[in-house]
């Protein structure tokens, strides 16, 4: 069993969740909805894999940056 960490937010009427230790994400119309499709996701990327490598994250935290942008 590994352990993964993820992120979920909110965009209209979607939530999105975010694996971060690999680039895996789902959606769902709850946040549980969408954690339950992104577990659901997570299983069938590493199916039938052999070896397994994630990236590691420790004790991750959210941050807001501010930045500046030309556009």
């Amino acid at each position: 069993m590994k352990r993964i960490h993820s992120v979920v937010w909110k965009e209209n009427k979607w939530y999105v969740a975010k694996a971060l230790e690999v680039e895996v994400a789902s959606q769902g119309l709850s946040e549980k909805e969408a954690l339950d499709n992104l577990k659901e996701a997570l299983e069938l990327y590493f199916e039938g894999k052999t070896r397994v490598e994630l990236t590691p994250v420790n004790r991750p935290k959210l941050q807001d940056l501010s930045i500046h942008i030309n556009a």
